[in-house]
C-alpha cells in the first residue's frame, strides 16, 4: 500500500435514539468523537414495519412534497 493515502480509521461512539451506546472503528470525525443517530433500525419503518414520520431537516422532504405533489399519486 503507499504511504500516507488512507484516511485515519480509529474509535468512536455511536449513541442511537432509544439511548444504546457501542464502540466501533470508523473513518468519520476523530478519535473518540460520539455520533448521535437521528435514525437507525430500531425506529426506522422499513426495519419496525410501523409507520413513523420522519423529520423534515432542511426542508428536503417539503421541497420534495410540494415537486411531485401534482402526479396524483
Amino acid at each position: 500500500m503507499k504511504a500516507d493515502i488512507h484516511p485515519d480509521y480509529h474509535t468512536i461512539k455511536v449513541v442511537m435514539t432509544n439511548g444504546t451506546e457501542y464502540l466501533t472503528r470508523s473513518t468519520w470525525g476523530k478519535e473518540g468523537d460520539t455520533m448521535n443517530l437521528d435514525i437507525d433500525p430500531t425506529t426506522h419503518p422499513a426495519w419496525t414495519g410501523g409507520q413513523h414520520n420522519l423529520l423534515d431537516r432542511g426542508g428536503r422532504l417539503s421541497k420534495f412534497k410540494k415537486r411531485y405533489e401534482g402526479l396524483g399519486i
